[in-house]
């Protein structure tokens, strides 16, 4: 074989080995974006399955919410059945389970529009101004996630 020759072949196995190596780099890349789609597809199937029933619960809160006040008014008139009161944590509990927590707030904590919504002011001389005065509605997270802002009244300074 010839010097010119054995400079031909090692050039077309030189050429040959780019080739492969350019394959196996696309190839490689393809893999790692279907395992990244995979990990995408999965993580928002996770957050389907998560909020799949918030219409459900939302309306569970509504219920919730209506047995509170009628809680209130029956203990106004006398003494509540004990049946009722477990009733209520039952549907607490289920909720709880499915992820859902109520927003605990304070008379006297920081008004923060993100998570509460101010339905009425009330005027202060003191200085409390944007200060929550009454929470009137509770407020629920399901998953992290705000549902429904706590409904309050907030302090304004005249």
């Amino acid at each position: 074989m010839s010097e010119k020759d054995n400079q031909k072949e090692n050039k077309d196995l030189n050429s040959l080995k780019k080739e492969r190596d350019e394959y196996l780099d696309g190839w490689k890349r393809a893999k790692a974006d279907l395992i990244n789609y995979k990990k995408e597809e999965l993580s928002r199937l996770e957050q389907i399955a998560k909020f799949s029933n918030e219409d459900l619960v939302i309306e569970l809160i509504q219920v919730l919410d209506n047995f509170e006040l009628a809680l209130s008014t029956l203990e106004k008139d006398g003494k509540v059945d004990k049946g009722v009161y477990m009733i209520k944590s039952q549907i607490e509990e289920i909720l709880k389970r499915r992820g859902l927590e109520s927003m605990e707030v304070e008379e006297g904590e920081e008004f923060d529009p993100t998570i509460h919504d101010a339905i009425a002011n009330i005027s202060t001389e003191e200085d409390l101004d944007n200060k929550i005065a009454e929470q009137v509605e509770r407020g629920y997270v399901l998953h992290g996630k705000i549902i429904r802002a706590a409904k309050v009244k907030v302090y304004k300074k005249k």
